[in-house]
């Protein structure tokens, strides 16, 4: 009988051959795409729109509960032990419960806020005695996350707002306490933060902070609003003059993925929004302005950033362009300043390039991948649910202001 530590090496290289993209022929298709020039862009909106959200009735529909499916897998995924569908994921569908609002809207399909409604109350079901949200997907070890918590907070403010049920509000109220408790007098989320990323560069609970002041105010709380302010006072304070967000990864605070730095920069637009507090906003201003220019004339743009803005590698993180796309439009219809809209067109053309509406495999097709190419360090071969969110999110948005102009009420959510 082989010793143990060599059946261990043998199954854990086993495991890694049959997670090859190579061995994969849903894989390969999709790197062989890309190769071949992408795939097709629709001059409209809708037809990417609309694959989009059926992707997200897909992921809500392959899971056992009423949450949305963390993403689709078209490897052996190293963490899962599976491809295709994964376990519901508490954060990102919290915070989707408003995309399903606006696309219902949208689209006139009011069976979409009815899976938002039941996403919403699912999230109830497993908030945690201390009013916190979990951090990773159903399955996992359950630990308390500061950012999760936030997160799935918008999602009960916007069923709240919806349906006037006091049951979310609850459940925001117990959420927003726990986040208070979590904050240190200085001003930071230190204790709380997600065992998957690092607890020392999360200057991204921004996006948590303005999730907070938007509790503070619409559930009439000066508590709530207090501490948001206090955060977002201090991550304002450590931005550099080129506008720069330090400590702001999930993993490498030297070079900080675009999809945490869009989360941050909402954060702060959005929070000094609620609080009235144009400081914050020219905090958004001066980092989101730092990231236009490194929009290529083909839409792309890098998935990690030094600090001077230069780029640290050669792939995009497709989750962050969709965000900073609604980052722009969010600045632009704040400020009536329409060049921050210049940027968005590029960039949503570039994002439904890497939209397979074709394909066979349903949790492929409508979805947005992690990266592109497919194979690139931020999702890699992956499906993800919030990056599919925020590219409908966009998608809508852009197509309100091309129809109405800035100065019209939009179908998306304050809180999307």
């Amino acid at each position: 009988m082989a010793p143990a530590r060599f059946q261990t090496s043998l199954e854990r290289r086993l495991r890694a051959i049959r997670a090859h993209p190579l061995l994969n022929p849903t894989a390969l298709a999709e790197g062989w795409r890309e190769w071949l020039g992408s795939h097709p862009a629709d001059p409209t909106h809708e037809p990417h729109l609309v694959a989009a959200i059926e992707w997200l009735v897909r992921a809500q529909d392959a899971t056992p509960d009423a949450g949305l499916a963390r993403g689709y897998s078209l490897v052996r995924h190293s963490h899962y032990g599976r491809g295709g569908w994964q376990p519901s994921y508490p954060e990102t569908t919290g915070y989707i419960i408003p995309t399903l609002y606006a696309a219902a809207r949208r689209l006139g399909r009011p069976e979409l806020a009815v899976r938002a409604e039941r996403a919403a109350r699912w999230e109830i079901e497993i908030q945690l005695p201390t009013g916190a949200v979990r951090g990773g997907a159903i399955g996992e070890p359950e630990s308390p996350a500061v950012f999760n918590t936030g997160q799935v907070l918008l999602g009960w403010l916007a069923a709240f707002e919806e349906t006037g049920h006091g049951g979310f509000a609850d459940a925001a109220r117990r959420a927003a306490r726990y986040l208070v408790a979590m904050l240190d007098r200085d001003g930071h989320w230190r204790r709380g933060n997600s065992r998957l990323s690092r607890a020392d560069s999360t200057l991204y609970n921004t996006r948590t902070a303005w999730a907070l002041a938007e509790a503070g105010v619409r559930l009439e709380d000066e508590g709530f609003i207090e501490a948001a302010t206090r955060n977002l006072h201090v991550a304002a304070e450590r931005q550099a003059p080129n506008g720069w967000l330090p400590d702001c990864c999930l993993t490498d605070p030297e070079q900080p993925l675009l999809h945490t730095l869009a989360y941050a920069i909402r954060g702060l637009l959005e929070g000094g929004r609620v609080l009235g507090d144009e400081r914050l906003v020219r905090a958004a201003e001066r980092a989101a302005w730092g990231l236009v220019a490194t929009v290529r004339a083909d839409g792309w743009m890098p998935g990690r950033y030094r600090r001077d803005w230069s780029p640290a590698v050669r792939w995009s993180c497709l989750t962050g362009q969709a965000q900073m796309a609604n980052n722009w439009m969010r600045l632009a219809e704040g400020s009536g300043d329409s060049r921050w809209l210049e940027p968005v067109p590029l960039v949503l053309r570039f994002l439904k390039r890497t939209q397979d509406r074709s394909s066979r495999k349903p949790g492929v097709r409508g979805g947005i991948k992690g990266s592109w190419p497919v194979g690139g360090a931020y999702g890699a071969y992956e499906i993800l649910s919030w990056a599919t969110k925020f590219f409908a999110d966009a998608l809508m948005r852009h197509e309100a202001i091309q129809t109405n102009g800035l100065g019209a009420a939009l179908p998306v959510s304050l809180l999307a």
